[in-house]
């Protein structure tokens, strides 16, 4: 007997005893189409419950989709290339993103929506602002969980480091980022916005040994979305209230 969708299925969701049932069953069409709904509603569950998990996992800075990118807004975006890197397929390649662009024109939402849609694929993501980032690997430094955290940095499948160059990094947060890149280097994909042109981003470590072995890690093979043009955000009402994002404007 051919195999059947439904049979497949349950062997999947570890139902062995169930597809043994179905397979019996499959002589009482009226029974197995019963039973295939069943297994489809169980199997949607299943899916949406991992999308959860691995939404409060990711911790995303914000409610981003791809399916909602605001297409109009005037900021250079490369539409081809995000519509590539939405179907994940880098991800998979474990090649890394760089997005940079001024205040407001959406790289935080970008990468959030990317992000997002890596979940949804049932990817692991996590998700740092650069500052808080080094402060938390300083503090696990202090209290014996260095090691445990820089593992958990390397096993994600998608890392979304956020706002880098806001400042300059000391040595030792440059060896922070160094340890990180260098673990996920071919075996993770890594997506980094900043407000900085990637041509500064050496500047902003200051030990140059470390800048280079930083940026040979992160920059030279990686995908690229320089966004151009005013912020999206909109100015506040002349009521005081505060404005209201666009859809992809936030940072």
């Amino acid at each position: 007997m051919l195999s059947h969708p439904t049979h497949d299925r349950l062997i999947a969701l570890g139902l062995v005893g169930m597809a043994k049932a179905f397979e019996e069953q499959r002589a009482q069409p009226a029974v197995a189409s019963l039973t295939g709904l069943l297994v489809d509603r169980e199997a949607v569950e299943r899916q949406s419950k991992r999308l959860v998990t691995r939404l409060k996992f990711a911790n995303l800075r914000q409610n981003a989709t791809v399916e909602d990118l605001n297409t109009k807004a005037a900021r250079g975006l490369d539409k081809a290339l995000f519509a590539k890197l939405a179907t994940g397929d880098w991800i998979g390649r474990r090649q890394d993103l760089l997005i940079t662009g001024k205040t407001g024109t959406g790289k935080s939402w970008l990468a959030c929506a990317l992000g997002h849609k890596a979940c949804r694929d049932d990817r692991s993501v996590l998700y740092y602002r650069v500052p808080r980032l080094l402060d938390a690997l300083a503090l696990a430094r202090g209290d014996g969980r260095y090691t445990r955290l820089l593992k958990s940095f390397a096993r994600v499948e998608l890392l979304v480091l956020d706002d880098w160059g806001l400042a300059p990094l000391t040595s030792q947060q440059g060896r922070d980022l160094l340890e990180i890149v260098d673990d996920r280097h071919g075996r993770g994909s890594t997506i980094v916005t900043s407000q900085l042109p990637v041509d500064h981003w050496h500047e902003v470590i200051v030990d140059p040994t470390i800048a280079d072995a930083v940026l040979d890690r992160l920059v030279h093979t990686a995908h690229r979305l320089a966004l151009d043009g005013e912020t999206l955000r909109k100015p506040a009402e002349k009521s005081g209230k505060r404005g209201r994002l666009d859809s992809d404007a936030a940072e």
